[in-house]
């Protein structure tokens, strides 16, 4: 009868334990499957939030495209008027986390000199929230950007929206998407041509 109840005992902690980590990580794979049916889809933003002194997507139209999509990495271009040099990247770690790297390009394609900044998630979210605080190769590109924290809501069939808090200043930025109303596919950003 003792064993019985060790055995009991254990496959109850296997259980618990099973449910406290398998629905986080399934937080993730939701998350990333409602990512995923944005593919090929264009949407219009608006500034949700940004400093007083912000002149870089004040008053421009902007544009988010879900322009490639693999089964671990999307990239999604951000078109600020007539500027197209960034693109968000995320890609799906073998660990379950996620990625996101800003990809900065020259209208001639080449890198720019501050590129491939971002962060890894650190735990895994929620179905509608990714969080990516500041890594290492951040601090090396930008030291100011050591306490960035980006974050992306997404709520399917609502709304896509970036963020960025700098922690312990002021700054803030946060551009909403309305996903109930896609927008006409834009051209290729710089590097892109021919992909």
């Amino acid at each position: 009868m003792r064993l019985l109840n060790i055995k009991f005992g254990v496959l109850l902690v296997v259980f618990l334990a099973t449910q406290s980590v398998f629905p986080q990580a399934n937080e993730t794979n939701v998350f990333w499957s409602n990512l995923q049916k944005l593919c090929g889809k264009a949407f219009a933003g608006t500034v949700a939030a940004a400093p007083a002194d912000d002149t870089t997507f004040k008053g421009k139209e902007l544009i988010m495209h879900v322009r490639s999509c693999e089964k671990n990495r999307i990239r999604i271009p951000f078109f600020v008027g007539e500027d197209k040099s960034r693109t968000w990247v995320l890609t799906k770690m073998k660990n379950g986390r996620i990625l996101l790297k800003h990809d900065h390009r020259h209208e001639d394609g080449k890198p720019d000199k501050v590129t491939m900044y971002g962060g890894l998630t650190t735990n895994s979210g929620s179905a509608t929230r990714q969080m990516f605080p500041a890594d290492d190769e951040t601090v090396k590109v930008i030291a100011a950007a050591a306490t960035n924290v980006w974050w992306v809501d997404l709520v399917d069939g609502d709304y896509f929206s970036y963020n960025l808090r700098r922690m312990g200043t002021e700054r803030y930025f946060s551009i909403k998407f309305d996903l109930k109303k896609e927008v006409k596919t834009p051209d290729a950003p710089w590097g892109w041509e021919g992909k």
